[in-house]
């Protein structure tokens, strides 16, 4: 396993001393987080991981946007990556492109319903279901214009979901307890009444401007990772819109100095920006990016892996518009 920390991508975990310390009460570890270095303990502190690239067979009726969008991934990627010629705007039936590699959980392929809500786009809503923007018009009848009207449903064809018994996240199995948690965790947010997508992205800014983080940075790490929606947990127990898992939101509440609920919208944001903000005082912008996505020590340590500089380039991308 090339990561540091083996058994969860997003784990914050301090460094194994010789004789480990006596348990200290929840208040007493939250002061000495505070107390000690900043970057000693963000060393550690590993967010996220994925695996590389596989392989697709290309089919006949394919596009690349339509293969892009899938693996949500840009076409400019896949030429680079392919050394297609031209802008790709040519791909042969029967040969095989380099692409993303998923999970390797079973998938299967079903429709989806969205209804559109303020600040949706045709584009956003297609890359957030990792599906082509022409997929969408044509399954919806779109005009030519390819707007869509606030409130309106749309089928969103070829969805590709794991199945509901898949305990693989970013290349990597996880414990029943992990999942188990997730699902939990998942189930406690679908009872809840939670912020639309336009009410996540004023929280995001208003936490990032709180915090001395730049908002459209914090906005397309947000939007790459959960679509600016709360509902989401991976099978990793990655939660909400900035998709922290507990045991960083647990090393930012010693941060911060209080208990962060990443269940609760406002808690979630400000455990991911806080993040961003250390990562970015440490590390710069791009390696921050990075650092989010596959963990700073990692970085630091091996450099980035393709999957993250794919990444980094995506929330790159994202954060010019968003500007």
């Amino acid at each position: 396993m090339p990561f540091d920390v083996p058994r969860d991508p997003r784990a914050a975990d301090l460094r194994p001393t010789p004789e480990p310390p006596r348990p200290q009460p929840r208040s007493r570890r939250w002061r000495l987080a505070r107390a000690v270095s900043v970057p000693v303990l963000l060393a550690a502190l590993v967010t996220a991981g994925s695996p590389g690239w596989g392989l697709y067979r290309i089919r006949q009726g394919d596009t690349l946007s339509e293969i892009a969008a899938r693996y949500h991934t840009t076409v400019a990627r896949l030429v680079q990556v392919n050394r297609l010629p031209g802008n790709g705007d040519v791909i042969i039936e029967g040969r095989s492109l380099k692409v993303p590699a998923g999970s390797s959980g079973a998938r299967r392929t079903t429709s989806a319903r969205h209804r559109v809500v303020p600040g949706d786009t045709l584009s956003e809503i297609a890359h957030r279901y990792g599906v082509s923007a022409e997929s969408v018009a044509r399954a919806n009848h779109l005009p030519r214009s390819l707007v869509v009207r606030l409130g309106q449903t749309l089928v969103i064809p070829g969805v590709r979901r794991s199945s509901s018994s898949s305990n693989t996240f970013a290349g990597r199995t996880y414990a029943s307890s992990v999942v188990s948690a997730a699902s939990r965790n998942r189930a406690t947010l679908a009872r809840r009444h939670l912020p639309s997508q336009s009410q996540v992205r004023s929280l995001i800014v208003r936490k990032a401007r709180a915090n001395g983080v730049d908002p459209a940075l914090a906005l397309a790490i947000s939007w790459q990772e959960a679509g600016w929606q709360m509902h989401h947990v991976s099978v990793a127990n990655a939660i909400g819109a900035m998709q922290v898992i507990p045991s960083t939101g647990e090393w930012i509440s010693g941060v911060v100095g209080r208990r962060l609920d990443l269940l609760d919208p406002s808690d979630n944001v400000t455990a991911g920006v806080v993040l961003l903000r250390i990562l970015t005082q440490q590390a710069g912008e791009r390696t921050a990016v990075a650092a989010y996505y596959q963990g700073l020590r990692s970085v630091r340590h091996n450099g980035m892996y393709a999957d993250t500089k794919r990444y980094v380039s995506n929330v790159m991308y994202l954060k010019h518009r968003f500007d």
